[in-house]
């Protein structure tokens, strides 16, 4: 059979002159191959090498269109070096070949040659596209970082690099796998970089790219970036820890050697067919470890591991059964990832032994398709074909990716996103049951929150306390693994604010903060509406004899989508109500009786000598609607509201004073007034001096209670050798509520002083003790 043509240039590929058909870049196949060590330094592989490696998957079609991609990025990168003064389309390569170690498909073999042709040359998308098609065009995009647009910061570029990574990954998770080759040869390159810049990298390696790996099953590349990470980023820890297990293992080598003998033996008498291999613990894992639990070198358990691969998971548990015989278990040292598999398709069974010459040991017992899924996690797909799309990992990984989309969509900008990313990747997790039986995992230390939100966006929005275990629970109750988890929901139930103060995975976190921002801007909007209302009043108008067209034609020119955007900018604070107002009244616009409202200064009545109304307050608008600590305003104080951009209105008593001479700024203020039946509580303060009497704060609170007061906060101090100063933080419905509570208070007979505190502590009225 006659030769084609790409078989032809595969074998000058082959024989090393294939580069050489581009002018200049014939060094590229002048150098020898080198073999890599991931700790020591960066491989140079040639061409001839990738294609290579290709030959043995992949058709001869789909090689050929690999090489295109090649000589089209040599081009395109040449004249570029890298920091290390190497031909930039090395790295290109290298990333390539790591990909051909887990089997890629030629299109995503194509974008790692490609990834860096639109963010470092003048090679634009589209061109991309017409030359090798939408899908990779698309894959160089997603991991290309966004050199067009400037940021405020180094950090907010990143993250909005990172989550356009990330959904793009949602889309094609080949994008992930590319970027993660990239990142694993950057790191094995890391020696040519300034040692600011390569902690810069290792520590984004270690808090973001290593846990992506891990989060994906895909262990080898995890583990070299941890230890690449961990090299550069704390060179003098590695060294030393590097040489401590080195020297520690030197000195059991032997009885690693009887480890592995006697297992075989003893599983070979049996009857059981397996493959057993003795292996040093990880040394980014050790570090962690140490550095988590405080511990020692000595102290670790787990430094020398032994693997026992088989044939099925009945005989998994068989050889468990057979380890056990042979060494003391450790209680509480067991985990059975089989049954109950980690959040990335993870499975093996783990024991942890008492050893010869009482040295701990650990034992990972599993099939050779969990260590394969072990090892290459979601590459597993590309790799072996027959593992099927709804394998172990590959099923994680949609799960996960399905609540990336989520987070993306509940998250407000770039950095909240990336947090919540950051959250998710923890890698100790907690495994709970629903009332049906159905396993969810979730981070060490998620809370019953976290459990609703990890069923549905929906259960957790309404959730108002579970049972665990039958038993009734707060929201915020940490989980334990092996607990079953029933949620208990109220149609009317929102989020609270405080769940964030506990909650741990990024879905729970994105989608209260989501919420609580729609429900700010809602609350926003309807006080906006509001307050644009009551300085229409000064003229004698209404929103509707304005019309919807004119408020609109006015946000429009304010830079605003919408009448409901700019009313909510007025509630934000963010907008003066007086100067819209008078906006969009016009510069003469009669009122009633004929006069013309003003256009500057303090606002004027109308003929009949009605001013503005007053913006009533209730105490319910929200978040929108503060009240100041510092004098902390009940309904009956007379009130001021001083705006505040992004926060709305702040409420403070007139006498406070911290307003300062705000009548001077007539655009910082708004007139308020208290609504006539307000419809919420109010947190004020009052000062106790009693004397020291067995169970007075207790009598004191009694009596606050009977007033139907909740006391929030209660600090003490002895004021001298007979009377102790007591200040109570109590709920209050207005002035009326808080007379009553200190009319109480004064016929107690230990109680020798009552005041009411102001102004961070100053005292503004009150009682002192009849006599």
């Amino acid at each position: 059979m006659q030769k084609t043509e790409t078989q032809v240039a595969l074998n000058v590929a082959h024989a090393g002159a294939a580069a050489s058909a581009l002018p200049g870049r014939g060094q590229l196949t002048s150098l020898p191959s080198a073999h890599q060590d991931g700790l020591k330094g960066p491989t140079r592989f040639l061409i001839s090498d990738l294609l290579g490696e290709l030959e043995a998957y992949l058709p001869c079609e789909q090689v050929s269109e690999v090489y295109r991609a090649y000589l089209f990025g040599a081009e395109a990168h040449q004249g570029q070096e890298r920091q290390s003064g190497e031909p930039y389309i090395y790295h290109p390569i290298a990333v390539a070949r790591i990909l051909a170690e887990m089997r890629m498909d030629y299109k995503g073999l194509m974008a790692a040659i490609l990834h860096d042709v639109i963010e470092d040359t003048p090679t634009a998308k589209e061109s991309l596209a017409d030359t090798f098609g939408e899908d990779v065009a698309e894959l160089v995009d997603g991991v290309s970082k966004l050199t067009q647009i400037d940021f405020p910061s180094r950090a907010e570029a990143q993250a909005a690099s990172f989550r356009k990574m990330m959904l793009a990954m949602t889309r094609d998770i080949r994008v992930i796998l590319i970027k993660l080759a990239d990142r694993l040869h950057n790191m094995r390159t890391l020696d040519a970089m300034m040692p600011a810049k390569r902690r810069r990298i290792s520590r984004e390696t270690l808090e973001i790219y290593a846990p992506i790996a891990n989060r994906l099953g895909i262990n080898r590349i995890r583990l070299d970036l941890e230890d690449l990470g961990f090299r550069h980023h704390w060179p003098w820890r590695h060294a030393v820890l590097s040489r401590t297990v080195r020297d520690k293992l030197h000195g059991r080598r032997e009885m690693v050697t009887t480890v592995k003998e006697t297992l075989r033996a003893r599983l070979q008498a049996e009857g059981i067919a397996a493959e057993v291999f003795g292996r040093e613990k990880h040394l980014y894992s050790i570090y962690r470890k140490m550095s988590a639990k405080r511990r020692s070198f000595e102290d670790m358990v787990d430094v020398f591991g032994f693997r026992v691969i088989v044939d099925s998971v009945d005989t998994c548990y068989r050889v468990l059964g057979q380890v056990h015989d042979l060494y003391k278990p450790v209680p509480g040292r067991f985990k059975d990832y089989i049954a109950i598999p980690k959040s990335n398709g993870y499975q093996s069974l783990h024991t942890g032994l008492i050893g010869p010459q009482g040295v701990p040991i650990e034992i990972q017992i599993r099939t050779a398709d969990m260590h394969r899924l072990a090892e290459s996690g979601i590459a597993a797909h590309w790799m072996y074909k027959s593992a099927g799309e709804a394998s172990g990992p590959q099923a994680a990984a949609k799960d996960w990716l399905q609540d990336l989309l989520e987070v993306q969509r509940d998250s407000g900008d770039s950095q909240e996103f990336l947090e919540h990313v950051k959250v998710d990747l923890f890698p100790d997790e907690v495994y709970v049951f629903t009332p049906k039986g159905r396993i969810l995992v979730l981070p060490m230390g998620a809370t019953v929150v976290d459990f609703a939100y990890a069923i549905h966006s929906d259960v957790g929005n309404t959730c108002v306390a579970a049972r665990i275990d039958r038993r009734l629970a707060s929201l915020r109750t940490p989980l334990r693994s092996g607990q079953t988890v029933e949620i208990i929901t109220a149609p009317g139930a929102k989020p609270n604010a405080a769940w964030l103060n506990f909650v741990v995975t990024g879905k729970a976190r994105a989608s209260i903060r989501s919420y609580l921002k729609n429900l700010k801007n809602r609350e926003a909007q309807a006080l906006g509406q509001r307050m644009l209302t009551a300085e229409l009043a000064a003229f004698g108008l209404t929103l509707e004899q304005i019309g919807e067209p004119r408020i609109l034609a006015h946000a429009v020119e304010s830079g605003l989508d919408n009448s409901a955007r700019l009313f909510a900018e007025i509630g934000l604070g963010n907008r003066i109500p007086m100067l819209i107002a008078r906006r969009l009244v016009g510069p003469a616009e009669p009122v009633p009786g004929g006069e013309v409202a003003a256009s500057a200064g303090v606002r004027e009545s109308d003929a009949s000598g009605r001013g503005a109304r007053r913006l009533a307050i209730r105490g319910t608008e929200g978040m929108v609607v503060h009240f100041a600590r510092c004098c902390r305003p009940i309904p009956g104080d007379p009130i001021t509201g001083l705006f505040s951009a992004g926060k709305g209105i702040v409420v403070h008593r007139n006498e406070c004073g911290n307003l300062g001479d705000f009548h001077s700024k007539r655009d910082k203020w708004i007139e308020v007034e208290w609504a006539e039946d307000p419809q919420a509580e109010f947190q004020t303060e009052i000062r106790v001096d009693a004397g020291n009497r067995r169970g007075a704060l207790a009598t004191i609170a009694t009596a606050i209670a009977e007033q139907d007061s909740n006391i929030e906060n209660v600090n003490s101090r002895e004021k001298d050798g007979t009377t102790t100063t007591l200040d109570f933080l109590v709920n209050v419905t207005g002035r009326k509520h808080l007379a009553g509570i200190m009319r109480r208070l004064r016929q107690i007979p230990a109680v020798t002083r009552i005041v009411r505190l102001s102004n961070a502590g100053r005292l503004r009225e009150g009682f002192g003790k009849r006599r």
